[in-house]
């Protein structure tokens, strides 16, 4: 524990990484600064995580009541939507958890003082804040943290910047739902928005660049497409736009897959981080493509100034933010931490979810492993069966001679919570065959894990019910 209540830490930010690494260095002894030019909170709390997560589930709840597997028994009707009364429930729980999670922490701790305004970095050990209320402020600081998160990216598409598209952020707060949306970008934010729009009742077209999900193992693109097509998302792939106009109250793009037009465009193709008006090639911090370069104790190129989050060139995960955060508190105070990226998670909160944990097969061959892989399809997973809803796999990646676990990957109801049962054995570095023997409960989602694991040496479509 460091003692010395003199250290004085610059924190920029207020999102998931600067109020971990704020909280954690006053709880190690520091004085903190904590600069905020816009709203306190960050992205996840306030225009994304939170409110997406609200609206994928209230879209959720209309697709069920308009169709489900049990419709043979169970009436089914289409729901009258009130999109301004789902997005004052919406805004009301963000302001909620906001004022009890960041406003309401920072009022509590005396160790904490909050600007509000913009900072510039002028040199390794000062800061100038242009106050919003007016004026500037000099802030002298022995460590400095930034956490000043990212923004939507405005891809350069001809027209595109004269129209009034939609980012991740405005179609959040959308008061009304658009007949025809069109969606450009294929990543998890872009597919998120596209269906929870198209439940609550848009016609929905997707634009790809290449395919859903490039990044990702193919199957599961494969899959969440073909459960866009279910739904009537129709998704154009190996797709640009060379061209954006908006005339009459309506978005004319032009693309390869020639000209669509829709009463919305929502355009998700990744984001920016927020660091051009810090001044960081001023004091020799280095960025990529505005991407801060953080070493393994999240420290920038500058001695003392260290960074997490969106703006670095870390995953953009808010639990994967917090955690810099925290641990660069820990290196600002005289401790020693560093991040282990090797277990990360990532979930979409499509319906069926994605959620990935480690390596692809892929990933694993270029790595130079020996592997060994095997994809369960859901009919085999008795949860699944009982919800009669089989769509989705779970794809295990192997260590072909000792059997370790190297990556999950699944398409599923409930995929989000099944990861983590993964997580934990990737970070146990258990084999498929100590996952297989392990007890699950049966009629459970993460069952399939286990199914999965054991169709290393069995054939699971012989096994009994809820065979050992």
């Amino acid at each position: 524990m460091n003692s010395d209540k003199n250290l004085h830490i610059a924190v920029i930010g207020s999102g998931g990484a600067a109020m971990a690494a704020a909280l954690k260095a006053a709880e190690r002894g520091a004085r903190i600064t904590l600069i905020e030019r816009g709203i306190i909170g960050g992205t996840c709390v306030n225009t994304g995580c939170v409110p997406s997560k609200i609206m994928i589930r209230a879209a959720h709840i209309a697709h069920l009541r308009t169709e489900s597997p049990f419709d043979g028994g169970v009436s089914a009707q289409i729901p009258k939507v009130d999109r301004a009364k789902l997005l004052q429930q919406q805004q009301t729980r963000v302001e909620e958890l906001r004022d009890a999670k960041y406003e309401g922490i920072l009022r509590d701790q005396t160790a904490i003082t909050v600007l509000n305004g913009e900072a510039r970095f002028v040199d390794g050990n000062n800061l100038v804040v242009q106050l919003n209320e007016g004026g500037e402020q000099n802030v002298h600081f022995d460590r400095a943290f930034i956490g000043t998160g990212a923004r939507p990216a405005e891809p350069s598409i001809p027209g595109l910047a004269e129209t009034p598209y939609l980012t991740s952020t405005s179609a959040l707060a959308l008061i009304t739902v658009p007949e025809r949306l069109i969606v450009i970008g294929a990543g998890f934010v872009a597919l998120e928005l596209a269906q929870a729009f198209a439940r609550l009742d848009s016609k929905v077209t997707v634009l790809a660049r290449s395919r859903l999900l490039s990044g990702e193992e193919p199957a599961v693109g494969e899959a969440i497409e073909a459960a866009f097509r279910r739904e009537g998302i129709e998704v154009l792939k190996q797709t640009q736009a060379s061209r954006v106009d908006y005339t009459d109250n309506e978005f004319v793009i032009e693309t390869n897959a020639g000209t669509l037009r829709a009463d919305q465009l929502l355009v998700a193709t990744g984001r920016i981080p927020n660091t051009e008006n810090l001044n960081l090639a001023g004091i020799g911090v280095e960025t990529s493509r505005g991407a801060i370069q953080v070493d393994g104790q999240l420290q920038t190129t500058v001695p003392g100034v260290y960074a997490a989050g969106d703006c670095t060139d870390q995953p953009q995960f808010v639990y994967v933010a917090a955690a810099g955060g925290s641990r660069a508190a820990v290196n600002m105070t005289g401790g020693e931490a560093t991040l282990d990226l090797s277990a990360m998670p990532g979930v979409m909160f499509t319906d069926p979810q994605v959620a990935t944990v480690g390596l692809t097969e892929a990933e694993a061959l270029k790595q130079g492993y020996n592997v060994d892989t095997r994809l369960l399809d859901l009919e085999n997973v008795p949860r699944a069966l009982v919800n009669f809803d089989t769509h989705g796999f779970i794809k295990m990646v192997a260590e072909r001679d000792s059997g370790r676990l190297l990556g999950v990957q699944a398409v599923a109801g409930e995929a989000g919570e099944l990861i983590q049962t993964a997580v934990i054995a990737l970070r146990s570095r258990m084999t498929v065959q100590d996952i297989g023997d392990e007890l699950f409960p049966y009629l459970t989602m993460v069952e399939g894990l286990k199914l999965c694991a054991q169709t290393f040496t069995k054939d699971v479509k012989q096994l009994s019910c809820c065979a050992g």
